[in-house]
């Protein structure tokens, strides 16, 4: 059998998306391993290693590993089937147990060990040095020194970690697109827009069904509690959603995820005690900023105490409009979304609905482009000889606007649809890398899942819905925008996570400025621009329930950590402890029967665990580093070109602290946070 995997790794091509087939992917990394297992024998106990003989050796090992299975997670993901699913499943445990040879193999520890010690090192450049002591230290990490039964235990957990966390997001997944609820009429369905009837009446037909049907996908799911007027079924889609993968609920224990969370927290706990860490949480911030666990649950509970006051406030706001106009006495969850949208139209003369017809979805993307031209010069075009696993992918090259040169490319996926995972994420295709003659340009997945045009009807986008693909777009441009050329540290490769997190929200910021948006924000019948008075009140709505908001990002956050520094758990102990964290933190009420942590796939099937609180760490920062261009102009070319070539060119390659002072002249400041929320006080950074 042709298989195109290995076609794709033994040159330089993109990937034959239309081409790779489920039965390509598990004999193409059986081959690889056995490659990558002989080439590494060779480059054991070396006495004099170079890093050409060593560390460059090694990482274009990785980068054949990465080309091949890259596509094969992008496809599971994308265009996820049964085929899919058992193909992917079936290699998990051969990269994990080939990822646990590696990092306890003693030989090839001891060689970076004499690479490190040797005056070649400092000969070196610094990417280099920095991927040599990353090297050192992800050995440790991956049990290097373990002796007899552990060494073997830490590759079973490792092995069994990497099953859970794919079981996991099948069940949310599954549970998500398992649940619908159809309607005969569009009267059921009062107060949602007619752009959301029409998503859900073509929800009908393609299940064959007939009428309208509503969905836990996130578009559908989103309309409802937002404006749908009847409460009843704001609160039956709400619990839906809210139990999803869980023991209760209209779906309770079918794709029921508590099991695979203990049996996570338990692993996670003994792998991290076999390495001499107390706990995950400690573990986790082996590879951070942050410092100590202490750290950063002051800076989350500082922050905690901060917001709760302005969240109270927002919330007995909220309470009293809803009673005065529907005469609630008590605001439920599947409440607060449609009340709160109906108080900003009262206060703020401003919804959605109103800023939608500005934002379609294709102007949006060219806007978006404009925006990081102006920035970082360079401009971008479309490519049409790449191929691509649908028909909704569009394919961009990033290309110096000096030299003309292409720096990268990327692949936009921006449609919902069935079998594809929900949420708005970037993942890398391919490094960077420079070396002995040879390169690779940086190529990035960007997804989302927006709704879709109905027939003629363009797809337009809410405000919120553009602040997520400019976000993600972040994390793209701080991937192809670097100037680094080893692959290890290259992009967003080797950056803390809880500092990876910058660039993203970094570049929200332009969707709420006049220059920016005037590239962009134009109604899709007119061609006319925002309004001053209704951007006023969009740049006003920033901190509309900015408290709320806080809060809630800041109860997973430490809900999250508490809960890895906790250890072993049983999903009793674990909805305990959210219970305890969110009568702390948060103001708005929680039923029993919630069970969010059994769809929080950023912790228990991403790279998250004990790891959300670096949203919150990153925004500190990207809301400073905005400050620097509110102070010299949002389009400044020096300022932009400043953020290029430190944050976004230099990656991995130094310490992000550094990297960050050489933007700012300085570590970041709370200030501008602080206004960004709406508080005026300061907070410890």
């Amino acid at each position: 059998m042709k298989n195109p995997l290995l076609d794709l790794i033994n040159g330089d091509d993109l990937p034959p998306f239309s081409h790779i087939k489920p039965d390509h992917a598990e004999p193409a990394l059986d081959a690889v391993l056995a490659e990558n297992r002989a080439a590494i024998a060779d480059l054991e106990d070396q006495d004099a290693p170079t890093w050409d003989s060593l560390p460059g050796a090694l990482e274009q090992l990785d980068n054949r590993l990465h080309r091949l299975f890259a596509p094969v997670g992008h496809l599971n993901a994308v265009m996820n089937s049964p085929e899919w699913r058992d193909a992917y499943n079936a290699c998990l445990p051969k990269l994990s147990e080939f990822g646990s040879e590696v990092g306890q193999n003693r030989a090839l520890f001891e060689s970076f060990q004499r690479l490190r010690d040797s005056d070649e090192f400092s000969r070196l450049s610094a990417a280099q040095q920095q991927t040599i002591d990353n090297a050192l230290r992800d050995f440790r990490l991956s049990g290097v020194a373990l002796e007899g039964e552990a060494r073997g235990r830490y590759r079973e957990i490792q092995q069994r970690l990497s099953a859970l966390s794919a079981k996991f997001d099948e069940n949310v997944l599954d549970a998500t697109q398992g649940w619908t609820l159809q309607f005969d009429n569009a009267e059921a369905l009062a107060g949602l827009p007619q752009r959301n009837l029409e998503q859900a009446a073509e929800a009908a037909r393609s299940r064959d069904q007939s009428g309208y049907v509503v969905t836990l996908d996130f578009p559908s799911y989103n309309a409802v509690m937002t404006y749908a007027t009847d409460r009843a079924m704001r609160e039956q889609v709400y619990t839906a959603f809210a139990t999803r993968a869980s023991d209760q609920g209209p779906q309770a224990g079918q794709w029921d995820n508590a099991a695979i969370i203990e049996e996570t927290l338990a692993l996670r706990h003994e792998r991290a005690n076999l390495l001499g860490y107390a706990n995950h949480g400690e573990l986790s911030l082996a590879t951070k900023m942050a410092d100590s666990p202490q750290a950063v649950l002051e800076f989350l509970d500082d922050l905690a105490q901060r917001s709760r006051p302005l969240a109270q406030r927002e919330l007995e706001e909220l309470t009293a409009f809803a009673k005065r106009q529907d005469g609630l006495e008590t605001l439920q969850p599947w409440d607060v979304t449609y009340y709160a949208e109906q108080l900003k139209q009262q206060k703020l003369g401003l919804s959605d609905e109103m800023l939608r017809p500005y934002f379609e979805a294709k102007r949006v993307l060219t806007g978006m482009l404009d925006v990081a031209s102006k920035l970082y010069g360079v401009r971008f075009e479309p490519v049409d000889d790449v191929d691509v696993w649908h028909d909704d992918v569009q394919v961009l090259a990033v290309i110096d606007a000096d030299s003309g040169a292409r720096r990268g490319l990327f692949y936009l996926d921006p449609y919902a649809r069935a079998n594809k995972r929900g949420g708005a994420w970037m993942d890398d295709c391919q490094g960077r890398f420079m070396a002995s003659g040879a390169s690779q340009m940086p190529v990035a997945f960007l997804v989302c899942n927006f709704g879709r045009g109905v027939g003629d009807a363009p797809s337009l986008l809410s405000h919120d819905e553009v602040l997520t693909l400019f976000h993600e777009f972040g994390h793209g441009l701080h991937h192809l925008l670097t100037q680094v050329d080893v692959l290890s540290v290259s992009g967003i490769a080797g950056v803390p996570w809880d500092a990876v997190e910058l660039p993203s929200q970094f570049m929200e910021n332009w969707a709420y400025e006049r220059e920016a948006l005037d590239g962009f924000a134009r109604h899709f019948e007119t061609g006319e621009p925002i309004p001053d008075d209704l951007l006023a009140k969009l740049q006003a709505s920033r901190r509309w329930h900015a408290g709320l908001g806080s809060v809630r990002q800041l109860e997973f956050a430490l809900f999250d950590f508490k809960l890895h520094m906790a250890g072993a758990q049983s999903s009793e102990q674990m909805m305990a402890l959210l219970r305890e964290v969110h009568d702390t933190v948060a103001v708005l009420p929680m039923p029993d029967w919630h069970r969010f942590p059994m769809a929080f796939s950023h912790i228990f099937a991403g790279g998250y665990a004990a790891g959300y609180y670096s949203y919150k760490w990153a925004e500190l920062m990207a809301a400073d580093a905005f400050s620097a261009f509110e102070d010299a102009g949002v389009f400044d070319a020096e300022t932009g070109a400043r953020f290029r070539d430190t944050v976004l060119a230099q990656g991995g390659s130094r310490p992000i602290m550094d990297v960050y002072k050489d933007f700012r002249g300085r570590e970041p400041e709370p200030d501008a946070l602080l206004r960004q929320m709406g508080l005026d006080v300061e907070i410890a950074a």
